[in-house]
């Protein structure tokens, strides 16, 4: 982006912020040798054996094959860290060298009886010897599993799903995050009971499907519970983008629970049981309270959800017990002489899609399009680096790295601008500066190939504006041969460029100012050296607009690009569009843009987006500011590949706009 005054530089990116420190690693397969557990070779047969050999410190990986485990109680030996949680993983798309593909099961149940309900048996260990019956000899607290992420896995067979009891350590602090997994119990599908609030930091279900069972007494899809005397102002649990299915309620109150608060976003709840009360029957509600007396003991803030059931909540005495608030667009499906409060739309058609998503996901399928239709989060996290704008994080040797540009905007069009300007380097764990080089150079774009890291930027002059584009190469961080990369065409010029890999050699996207200011067009190289522009190929959205500063990626089988854009309704500025494509001609815009928009301090722009992967974590940096006289490099965070990051910004079943390239024809669909 062009921009006026960037002079100087605040140190360090902290990339450790929000992700987990360098743990070990364990593996699980039932075709490993049940050694170390350190290899796939080697892998441990059970979840439970390396669930036992999980270190102290937090920032370990537990990575399973896709089978069917049959495994009841499990717990781990040690906790996860504050930022450094420990991770449960299954290997859904064999991304993480299994060899498969498909759920990792983990079966409760008797492996020649079936279902195995006997209280307290389930996936999770908890236990209580006060408590009178069935598995109980002893007290256990599913505590253990404080600071543990779970995801892509498929627990069943017994009394409860994905449920963390806290037992005789109940009013501590408690933090799972569940995501893309499937709870089902006879009890609960899933659930979280009875920690005290850590404000900022609740348990999180994300993408998951809870089913449970039984229909009598203390059972529900999900349940809740907290030690709270007064309604605490943060949730103790949130739900995003899941399904709740039970015979009688979706989310309800633990008996034992004193104060509990949860948030629900983009869920969807369907409960079974229309029974009419006047042939005898009765129901307790989508939203459940039953056994409370006392006013006010379950909260839920709803946003955009859809609710099915014979009524919304528990009738009579108990129903007083719930307090809820409403944002942005919920719907329910309830019997006709139920009454709904205003921040509810009535839904008075069958709502097949809803009904559509009561199944469980199958085995070896992802998960269905109401799983992924939640725009995906991106965590802006809460620091920059002052007086910055285009660069570039990558991995280098092992080592997060990042290489920007300064320049004196100041001295634009005026002698001494093109000698304001450099490249440099920063090592993002030190903060230090690793060297500079590129001296009259600006629109820094780093991509490493092997033992080589190239750096694409545009020559700079004093009065005529930006030229063509050059590549500087190196080895060692130190010495730099630089060679032209890409040639303007006449009176065009040159800004950023973005190289990523593909399976016949390399793409770069990179900006100019003509036909449109700005657009981006394409070049392919098989060496990173000689480059062949492709003709005709310009970039500029959906009718020849301001398409700025490309960021370009490659995932099988799509391209995908994000880049800068001109405000949109109810933005207030320049903002982040992401589109993906095929073969570069034609193009569809994500049903979520603007994927990145200013925010309070932010100015009014989020541009020159750039991302690397590290740990398994996603993370962009992108400018704010004014577009006159400041701007900052921020950084966000998906928590998950990158892969994945691009890929739900196109979730199964929502309508996306679609560009060419070449001719510039839109459509809809």
């Amino acid at each position: 982006m062009r921009i006026r005054v960037f002079v100087g530089l605040a140190l360090g990116w902290l990339v450790a912020v929000g992700s987990a420190s360098r743990g070990a690693t364990f593996y699980v397969s039932k075709l490993g040798a049940d050694g170390d557990g350190r290899s796939w070779a080697s892998a441990f047969r059970s979840l439970q054996r390396a669930l036992d050999a999980v270190p102290d410190g937090g920032g370990h990986r537990v990575v399973i094959r896709p089978d069917t485990y049959t495994e009841a109680n499990l717990s781990p030996a040690k906790m996860g860290a504050p930022g450094a949680y420990n991770e449960l993983i299954g290997d859904f798309d064999g991304r993480l060298g299994s060899g498969a593909t498909g759920w990792v099961v983990v079966d409760s149940g008797d492996p020649e009886k079936g279902f195995k309900s006997w209280d307290w048996w389930g996936s999770i260990r908890a236990s209580d010897k006060h408590w009178p019956v069935g598995n109980n000899r002893e007290t256990f607290s599913s505590i253990i599993w404080d600071r543990w992420k779970l995801r892509r896995l498929y627990f069943t067979g017994g009394d409860a799903g994905l449920f963390w009891d806290l037992t005789n350590r109940s009013g501590e602090g408690f933090t799972v995050v569940v995501e893309d997994c499937v709870g089902i119990g006879r009890a609960f599908g899933g659930g979280v009971v009875y920690p005290t609030v850590r404000p900022g930091e609740p348990s999180v279900f994300r993408r998951c499907y809870f089913l449970a069972l039984d229909w009598v007494g203390d059972t529900a899809a999900v349940l809740v519970g907290g030690t709270e005397k007064t309604m605490p102002d943060h949730p103790h649990v949130v739900f995003e983008d899941c399904t709740l299915v039970h015979c009688d309620n979706a989310v309800a109150l633990s008996y034992a629970s004193e104060c509990a608060r949860t948030r629900l976003v983009g869920c969807r709840l369907v409960v079974l049981n229309f029974t009419q009360p006047e042939m005898g029957g009765k129901s307790t509600g989508i939203l459940c309270t039953q056994g409370h007396k006392a006013t006010g003991r379950l909260h839920v803030d709803l946003e955009d959800c859809t609710v099915a059931g014979y009524a919304l909540t528990t009738p009579g005495e108990d129903g007083k017990a719930l307090t809820w608030s409403a944002r942005g667009s919920n719907r329910a499906y309830v019997q006709f002489k139920q009454t709904l409060p205003p921040e509810f739309e009535r839904a008075g058609s069958w709502p097949t899609e809803l009904f559509a998503s009561m199944a469980p996901p199958a085995m070896g399928k992802e998960m269905s399009a109401g799983f992924t239709s939640i725009r995906p989060a991106l965590v802006k996290l809460p620091f920059a680096q002052a007086k910055a704008m285009e660069n570039t994080p990558f991995v280098f040797h092992g080592r997060p790295l990042q290489v920007l540009n300064r320049r004196d905007d100041t001295l634009s069009n005026k002698d001494g601008y093109k000698a304001s300007m450099y490249l440099y380097l920063l090592d993002l764990t030190t903060g230090e500066e690793l060297g500079r080089f590129g001296e009259g150079h600006s629109f820094a774009n780093a991509v490493v190939d092997g033992d080589q890291l190239h750096v694409f930027a545009s020559e700079g002059t004093d009065r005529d504006w930006f030229q063509s584009l050059y590549r500087f190469t190196t080895r060692d961080l130190k010495t730099w041969e630089r060679r032209p990369a890409i040639s303007k065409d006449g009176e065009e010029h040159l800004f950023n460029a973005s190289v990523c890999r593909d399976e016949s050699g390399f793409v770069m996207a990179y900006e100019s100012n003509l036909p449109v200011q700005f657009c981006f067009k394409f070049a392919r190289s098989n060496d990173l050296k000689t480059w062949e522009k492709l003709p005709g190929l310009v970039f500029s959205g959906v009718d020849r607009e301001y398409s700025a500063c490309p960021v370009l990626r490659y995932f099988a089988p799509y391209y995908y690009v994000i880049y800068l854009h001109t405000a949109t309704a109810g933005s207030k500025g320049y903002v982040s569009f992401m589109a993906r494509s095929k073969d570069l001609n034609d193009w569809e815009l994500s049903p979520f843009n603007p994927i990145l928009e200013a925010g309070p301090g932010e100015g009014i722009n989020n541009s020159d987006v750039d991302l690397f992967e590290w740990e398994g974590r996603t993370y962009l940096t992108y400018a704010t500011g004014d577009q006159q006289t400041w701007g900052a490099v921020r950084s966000a965070m998906y928590d998950g590949p990158m892969a994945e990051f691009y890929s739900r910004h196109f979730p199964i079943g929502l309508p996306t706009v679609k560009v060419n390239a070449r001719t510039r024809a839109v459509e809809s669909r």
